[in-house]
């Protein structure tokens, strides 16, 4: 999705338009993007300093899209996400709530892998061995979530993980719409943004 971002840019495109282009024969994918994009505002414009990402994902037949807004510091590198927009279509849903805990805990989990986790070695070994070395999300940098069921009778499909793979590129592409640069390894730390600001 990153890549996709890249490619939009390159033709000049809006990348929501140029997804939606590429997506014209898949209605379900459409309509995510479509929700998301309208109840995060896309288009509109946000504070000084921040940006709008997008990302879209199929998986276990549920169809995810995701707009990330960020600001990214940088003097010292640190992205912070200030709210995550999710369109999410399962097929019929039985308990609202579940889905939307179950998405809103999967973009969380999504952040602290492409924000913060990583496994370190050293001397030989590996560095990180328990949660005293490996930093994760806190929840005082969860960032403020919305979560929108798109209705459909269509066939079910899964509501555990499909939240997690669209958080990190909506991310990364709104760091490049705030940046102009383009982040492709995770985690983003305040590290690699400053190497990539270089």
């Amino acid at each position: 999705e990153s890549f996709v971002d890249e490619l939009a840019h390159a033709a000049g495109k809006d990348p929501l338009e140029f997804r939606l282009g590429l997506l014209k024969d898949h209605p379900r994918a459409r309509r995510v993007l479509e929700t998301a994009a309208e109840k995060a505002g896309w288009g509109k414009p946000l504070k000084r300093g921040q940006a709008r990402g997008i990302a879209y994902h199929l998986s276990f037949g549920s169809y995810v899209a995701e707009v990330a807004e960020v600001s990214v510091d940088r003097k010292e590198g640190k992205i912070q996400v200030h709210r995550v927009v999710c369109a999410v279509d399962c097929g019929s849903v039985v308990n609202p709530f579940i889905v939307t805990t179950q998405m809103e805990s999967g973009i969380n989990m999504g952040l602290s892998a492409a924000l913060k986790e990583k496994i370190e070695f050293a001397d030989g070994g590996v560095k990180t061995e328990n949660f005293s070395s490996y930093d994760l999300l806190r929840m005082s940098e969860a960032p403020d979530i919305e979560v929108h069921i798109v209705t459909s009778g269509d066939k079910l499909g899964g509501i555990g993980e499909p939240g997690v793979p669209p958080i990190a590129p909506a991310v990364a592409n709104a760091v490049f719409a705030a940046t102009g640069i383009r982040l492709r390894n995770l985690p983003m730390t305040p590290q690699s943004v400053m190497n990539a600001m270089k």
